[in-house]
């Protein structure tokens, strides 16, 4: 495991992520079961498959796998999911997929395959979830849609991820996170004023709807204790994206008026934005009264205060230009350090703008333990972020980095009933393929 001792809320083998009490000898039996499962990560249990590319469908089990899922991700032979092919590389493997796909099972199967495609059937009549982010009628072509597989799993939660939805003319579109961003009208309200439109630094539409579809899953899962039954889930990148928009459309519904790009400043309040400093940028939000005189004073800037357009929250935020140039004129004089100083003491809100680099080495982010390192048969020793899912009696899981390609293919597929003969046929067929087995063919990318 990689989370740091102190921080409560991560787990894996044998090291749980908080105190928990013992179980005594004179406990009842359902209690000394309920503290014995207390360490268990909260959906241990669930078997979820998922067939996925890229970042929308994979993170989404990735989360699965974190609240202690088996996740069980099956790749083409020849590949896999196509993010192993996207540098910096580690030892050869991929950084991005190695930290998207942890804690998770890799099984290469060729579904086009008649054999593989039974394969698969036989993991769906045992499996919880399946995850998919194809193109709306990929899962109709290869016969596991869920129509079809629902009829052999009732209880199946089948969720597909894809940019359009499963329904309505864009449908068949080919999406990615940028022309998702840009049809959502999330890129028209980033940037600074009057600039060329601005793409968010991560892909949003991507991994909001990621979290929309665990979020589905997981109710579907409840709901299900109810019915017995499963439900197909559509999530789409588009209404992902937009959806995150929430204050942005309320206002256009309510007054008309087309949000614009403000770069780092509120719709509502001022100042409320990033201040250049004399190494850097510090972010502030003076949002009450209260905080606009404290504000003023750490700055030395009591004239504001008397200024008539800035008397009001309505008035400085008409005003930001000429309040910004005031205010920077002061911050400009001093490093980023000083200003957070003096601003924390005097209670304002407010932070350094951190690079990447510099917020992963932030002494809170070190002391809650959220870097970790992961193992991995190839690269060793992976960092990585952790969950910021913390739960005091059943934490998640950080137990190793993304699996090598084919990695559980025996194991999985032994499970199922196979013998050591089946298996070997299957891989020298090439219908599978595993890392571990010589004869198995190369799994060359397509």
């Amino acid at each position: 495991m990689a989370a740091h001792p102190a921080s409560p809320g991560h787990t894996s083998a044998g090291q749980p992520g908080g105190p928990l009490p013992s179980a005594s000898t004179d406990q009842e039996p359902a209690a000394a079961e309920a503290v014995a499962s207390a360490s268990l990560p909260p959906i241990s249990g669930v078997r979820v498959l998922e067939l996925g590319n890229y970042i929308a469908g994979p993170y989404c089990g990735m989360l699965l796998a974190d609240l202690g899922a088996e996740v069980i991700k099956v790749e083409n032979p020849r590949g896999g999911d196509f993010s192993r092919l996207t540098g910096p590389f580690v030892n050869g493997q991929s950084a991005g997929f190695m930290a998207l796909n942890r804690n998770k099972k890799s099984i290469a199967l060729d579904l086009k395959t008649p054999p593989g495609r039974e394969l698969l059937l036989a993991l769906i009549r045992r499996a919880d979830v399946l995850i998919e982010n194809f193109r709306p009628g990929t899962m109709v072509d290869l016969g596991l849609d869920y129509s079809t597989v629902s009829r052999i799993n009732p209880r199946l939660i089948y969720s597909s991820v894809s940019g359009f939805g499963q329904v309505g003319p864009y449908r068949h579109r080919a999406a990615l996170d940028l022309i998702v961003q840009g049809l959502s009208g999330l890129m028209s309200i980033t940037g600074e004023p009057g600039r060329p439109p601005v793409k968010i630094g991560v892909p949003i539409a991507d991994l909001t709807a990621a979290l929309f579809s665990a979020c589905a899953i997981l109710a579907a899962l409840h709901a299900r204790h109810h019915s017995s039954l499963g439900q197909w889930i559509d999530v789409s990148l588009l209404e992902s994206a937009m959806a995150l928009a929430v204050w942005e459309t309320s206002s256009y519904f309510a007054s008309g008026e087309i949000p614009e790009p403000l770069g780092s400043a509120h719709r509502v309040f001022a100042p409320y934005q990033a201040l250049r400093t004399a190494d850097g940028h510090i972010t502030v939000g003076a949002t009450s009264p209260r905080l606009w005189a404290a504000f003023c004073a750490a700055l030395g800037l009591q004239d504001l205060e008397r200024d008539a357009r800035f008397a009001t929250v309505s008035s400085r935020r008409f005003h930001t230009r000429e309040l910004i140039a005031r205010i920077e004129a002061v911050t400009t004089t001093y490093p980023s350090a000083h200003w957070h100083r003096l601003l924390e003491e005097a209670g304002v809100p407010c932070g350094v703008l951190n690079r990447v680099d510099q917020a992963l080495h932030d002494e809170h982010v070190q002391a809650r333990g959220f870097v970790v390192e992961l193992d991995h048969p190839a690269a060793g020793k992976v960092r990585a972020t952790g969950s910021p899912m913390r739960l005091s009696r059943t934490p998640v899981r950080l137990e190793h980095a993304g699996p090598l390609l084919g990695q559980h293919t025996v194991e999985v597929l032994a499970d199922l009933g196979l013998d050591a003969d089946e298996i070997g046929q299957l891989l020298r067929e090439g219908v599978a393929y595993s890392d571990e087995c010589a004869d198995s063919p190369v799994a060359d990318a397509p």
